[in-house]
């Protein structure tokens, strides 16, 4: 069976609506980003036109595909999702239009400095926070977020902080999903209220529990294998 990409994000796009139409949102509230990771620069030319957002895991991954993106074609924003090693931080800055897995003060001064460099200019983030607690995920503990977002805002003029992450824990138990997704909107409720941001993105939901997290409140949702099937790592 040949994979279309463009029906895939159009099934993707009604789920995503019904998920929005249950809990009383509309549908144009909510992103849609193709997570690319392993997947082929032909695939992505293909998905772009469909897509609200790109994420990618990896900062030479990104670079790579930068490189070779066609000539004059558009391209919908470009988020990095995955960890950021604050040895990357310069091409990370170079290839993405925002960063979404800010999990340390570190991390962030470094992005202010090199963002300086340049001149002024106020870049996009999100804080990750590990709502699972997973030791193996990236992220601020929960608890921890509010004196991260405070750091921040004193010690990082140019960033701008939009948003929150999380990744759920992969499981079927849609208790257990609304758990981690319901607080990450109480947490972003919570740091609202202790900083005045606004923090209007929440990005949480991928393939197999995004409908979900739209209904707990998810402005972007981060789809991969539902859009390219599955990646090849080799």
């Amino acid at each position: 069976m040949v994979m279309n990409i463009a029906d895939n994000i159009a099934k993707i796009r009604s789920d995503m609506a019904l998920a929005a139409k249950k809990s009383g949102r509309e549908l144009s509230e909510i992103k849609l980003m193709g997570v690319t990771k392993y997947h082929p620069i032909e695939m992505m030319t293909e998905a772009a036109p469909h897509l609200d957002l790109i994420g990618e895991n990896k900062v030479q991954e990104a670079v790579n595909k930068r490189a070779v993106w066609p000539v004059g074609m558009a391209s919908c924003p470009w988020h990095m999702i995955g960890h950021l090693q604050r040895n990357k931080i310069r091409r990370a800055l170079e290839s993405f239009d925002l960063i979404e897995s800010i999990d340390s003060l570190e991390t962030a001064v470094g992005i202010n400095r090199v963002i300086s460099e340049g001149g002024p200019r106020r870049f996009p983030v999100y804080i990750e926070v590990n709502m699972s607690r997973e030791a193996a995920k990236s992220g601020v503990a929960p608890e921890e977020a509010e004196r991260l977002l405070e750091g921040m805002m004193t010690d990082c003029p140019l960033l701008s902080v939009e948003g929150l992450m999380t990744v759920a824990l992969d499981t079927e138990d849609e208790c257990v999903l609304r758990e981690i997704f319901g607080g990450l909107r109480e947490l972003r409720e919570k740091l609202r209220c202790a900083t005045g941001l606004p923090l209007p993105e929440l990005s949480m939901g991928m393939s197999g529990d995004f409908m979900t997290a739209i209904e707990e409140g998810s402005t972007i949702v981060r789809v991969g294998s539902a859009i390219f099937g599955p990646r090849n790592y080799g």
